[in-house]
Parts: C-alpha cells; sequence; structure tokens
C-alpha cells in the first residue's frame, strides 16, 4: 500500500465528489470526536485532513471558536469548509511540511493519520502546535482495519495499535479518552466492495491496473472467504491533551 502524498491526493482528489456519500465509518467518527468537545470554546482550531468538511461541519455546529485553520493535501477541500466555516484559513499541502507562525488551543484530524507511518512524529509535531494545556482529538483506524482485503491480497497499510498510540502519545499527553471499536459494512457484491473503496479515495489494493481476469479472481476469493460480503472497518478515538 502506497503512503506517499502525491498517490493519496490523487486518489483522494478523484474521489471528493463520492466521499461524503460513501464515508458511513467516517461520519461516525467524526461525531465520537465530537462528542468529547461539545460546548467547549477553542480560541484558536486547527483540522488536518479535512477532505469533504465531515468533521468540520459537525465541530462547528457542537463547539465555539474565533478563528479556524484547515489543512488538506487537496486545494479544493478549501471550497467544501467554506461551506462550513466561511472565514477558514486554508492550507493546502502535507501538514507535516507546513510552517505556522502561530499555535492552536485544538487540533482535530478524522481518518487521517492512518496514512502517517511516522505517527509517533506527528504526534512530536502537534506537541510544537499546540499551546498550554492545548487538545488533540482525532481518529485512526488498527491493524484490524480492512482485514478482509490484507487476508486476499497481502496489502495494507501499516496500522498501529491502540496501545501503541498510548504509548506514542504518553510522554508529551494525557490520555483523556481512547476507544477502539468494530464495524462491518455489508455489500451485494464484491465489486460493490471494490467500489465503496474508490468511492471514499482508498487505494486498499495495488497502484496497478487490474484487468478482468484479476477482478474475477478477487471477486470469487472474497465471496468463497466472506460469504456475508463484509467490510470490516477498525475505529481508534483518542482525545489527548498537552501535559
Amino acid at each position: 500500500m502506497q503512503t506517499d502524498p502525491k498517490t493519496i491526493k490523487k486518489h483522494f482528489k478523484q474521489s471528493m465528489s463520492t466521499y461524503s456519500k460513501n464515508a458511513v465509518v467516517q461520519k461516525i467518527t467524526a461525531e465520537k470526536i465530537a462528542e468529547n468537545l461539545v460546548g467547549k470554546h477553542f480560541p484558536i482550531i486547527l483540522e488536518v485532513g479535512a477532505g469533504t468538511g465531515i468533521l468540520t461541519e459537525i465541530i462547528a455546529q457542537k463547539c465555539s471558536f474565533d478563528e479556524y485553520y484547515a489543512n488538506d493535501l487537496v486545494e479544493k477541500s478549501k471550497n467544501y469548509i467554506n461551506k462550513f466555516v466561511p472565514d477558514v484559513k486554508f492550507f493546502a499541502g502535507d501538514f507535516r511540511k507546513l510552517k505556522f507562525n502561530m499555535k492552536f488551543d485544538l487540533i482535530i484530524s478524522n481518518a487521517v493519520f492512518q496514512w502517517c507511518e511516522d505517527l509517533e512524529n506527528v504526534f512530536k509535531l502537534c506537541k510544537n502546535l499546540l499551546n498550554e494545556d492545548g487538545i488533540l482529538a482525532f481518529s485512526t483506524f488498527s491493524p484490524e482495519n480492512f482485514k478482509e482485503i490484507k487476508s486476499l491480497t497481502g496489502i495494507s497499510l501499516k496500522y498501529f495499535t491502540v496501545e501503541e498510540i498510548k504509548n506514542f502519545l504518553s510522554k508529551d499527553y494525557e490520555i483523556i479518552f481512547a476507544e477502539e471499536y468494530e464495524q462491518k459494512l455489508n455489500f451485494d457484491n464484491p465489486l460493490k466492495i471494490l467500489k465503496h473503496m474508490k468511492d471514499t479515495g482508498v487505494n486498499s489494493i495495488s497502484n496497478d491496473n487490474w484487468g478482468i481476469k484479476d477482478v474475477k479472481v478477487f471477486c470469487e476469493k472474497y465471496r468463497f472467504e466472506y460469504p456475508d460480503l463484509s467490510l470490516t472497518y477498525s475505529p481508534i478515538i483518542v482525545l489527548a491533551k498537552l501535559k
């Protein structure tokens, strides 16, 4: 599985028009992030990987803030975020390489950090971007995520367990909330599973183009190994406060 920012940007740019409709699990994780922040005021918020604004919309409804900064690899993301935060300050690009001249009271991210193999360094970067007592709230996924795809193709992201994530955070953060759960989506046929992944910007199979034979073999294997035609998501939700 490729985690090169250019490749990720390409896939998500292609799926922006279909993402919100198909990101069923991501909408739930966004709600779970927001549950821990309802009614709170944060002077300056930074959202990493804002995408089509699924989390932005919820945070704008349930929290108050003075300034909202948003980031995404895809420049077009700003058009979506503007609908929920008209005066958003938007930064396009890999947030790990951006230079901010301010600090934030809340950094949020929904279904983004699984793309970061250097997750421990990402948490350290967020530490340096947070004000005193600042909060980092995010969702990601565990190694059980898309386990059907991994078992059939051998291809997977480098997911971290919830314990590994807690360990990465423990030096600089107090973990206020951490939850891991499993959610299965069921489909009518394996082709719809592939379409779902494409429509949510996830190329979990390969960067190689499959021929008709490859797709047929995949579908036959999926039906045999997973007759209920389910796809497993394994989200992790974390809320951590800077020590």
